[in-house]
């Protein structure tokens, strides 16, 4: 008889069970909306990356339906041989435009974006400046780059800046940082790390995943929020969260673009987005234009959860964003928070180490355009029940 040759993956599930971080994947059994089906019961949802709701809303939807019946279902190729559809191209432009870029590119993720484009553009002379809670996507661009990697303190700016002054004037340099931190909910110091790239003539590159369709104009993300068009040179945005489908893409010059064409391999090497998608993503854009009262009223959802939340003393760090953790140290503590909250028709998910360090543990909550005020009263309800019964408030 044949001995199993991954037995041994064995000890990785036990080391996981031994940490409780072993966990069953939550089943939806309807649509992604603040209220949803997980795992056959009916919940308020505040777990998902939907920010504005747009998985739903009818304009996306019927743009889906038309462009399968006109288009099909795939796209059949890669984009360099024959998988470039007109609604790419249409994306493309749309998106730089939106951008305020030059150009912009297309990627199957978010994190394909971020990995393919590191990887693309920088080489083993070179040295990457990066954010200590970057995401995961970024280190492993990074590490496939093969260039040095120098880490700074989380949003310790002084520190990049010594790192970048101890580096030869000559050699290439890229600062790196997400806009929004997607576990923490906060802001990077993208002004000042900004002006610190432009002393040293670094790369500036900005993974705008949780703050597109979120801060900025019209969702445009932290560049627009800080005001600084023209002065990073790489932005990274998805597809997969605000805008309600799936997919990411870089924006910037048309240099940087041209080259990811032809080196950035997640690119070159897969197949297309189906035309839904892109039909999707493009509907998305012209929801974001025209109503605008989505965002604001995301904002105003955030600003009462988060304050029902303080009032009632749980900890949600430094989050200015809708991403508000709610920290409660021991990763065993948050995985029974959040079954508990689940118990009372809660969704929220707990997060402990890795992704997190030891000891901040925390559930994640986000808050979407699409809750009503009852629907977050009821979830601050719950929240001060089991926080009480377990003795974190």
């Amino acid at each position: 008889m044949r001995t199993d040759p991954l037995r041994y993956l064995q000890l990785a599930l036990d080391e996981l069970e031994g940490q409780d971080s072993r966990r069953p994947m939550h089943v939806l059994c309807g649509e992604q909306s603040a209220h949803a089906c997980v795992d056959d019961r009916q919940v308020v949802n505040l777990a998902s990356n939907n920010y504005l709701g747009l998985t739903t809303h009818p304009r996306l939807k019927a743009a889906a339906i038309e462009a399968t019946a006109r288009f099909g279902v795939g796209a059949g190729a890669v984009r360099p041989i024959a998988g470039t559809m007109t609604l790419h191209v249409e994306l493309e432009r749309k998106l730089a435009a939106f951008k305020q870029t030059e150009a912009a590119l297309l990627f199957q993720s978010g994190f394909t974006a971020n990995a393919g484009t590191v990887a693309a553009i920088l080489g083993r002379d070179d040295v990457i400046v990066s954010d200590e809670l970057n995401h995961a996507s970024i280190v492993d661009g990074a590490r496939l780059s093969r260039a040095t990697i120098k880490v700074f303190p989380h949003k310790n700016v002084d520190t990049a800046r010594k790192i970048l002054k101890d580096l030869p004037a000559t050699q290439r340099k890229l600062v790196i940082t997400d806009g929004v931190f997607s576990m923490d909910g906060d802001l990077a110091p993208l002004p000042a790390l900004c002006d610190i790239a432009q002393e040293s003539g670094a790369i500036m590159m900005v993974d705008d995943a949780h703050a597109s369709g979120v801060f900025g104009r019209n969702g445009r993300g932290t560049v627009d929020h800080f005001g600084l068009h023209g002065r990073v040179d790489v932005q990274v945005g998805t597809l997969s969260k605000a805008l309600g489908a799936v997919g990411g893409y870089v924006a910037g010059s048309q240099l940087l673009i041209d080259v990811l064409r032809h080196r950035a391999r997640p690119f070159v090497f897969s197949t297309a987005h189906p035309p839904a998608i892109a039909a999707t993503c493009l509907a998305a854009l012209d929801v974001l234009v025209d109503e605008p009262e989505i965002i604001g009223r995301l904002w105003d959802n955030t600003a009462f959860f988060k304050a029902g939340l303080g009032r009632l003393g749980f900890n949600i760090g430094t989050s200015e964003s809708p991403i508000l953790p709610v920290i409660v140290g021991s990763t065993s503590l948050a995985m029974q928070f959040s079954d508990r909250l689940l118990d009372h028709g809660v969704f929220a998910v707990a997060i402990g180490f890795p992704i997190v360090p030891r000891g901040l543990a925390r559930v994640r909550t986000i808050v979407t355009a699409t809750h009503s005020r009852e629907d977050l009263q009821l979830a601050l309800d719950v929240f001060r029940t089991v926080g009480e019964e377990l003795g974190i408030v």
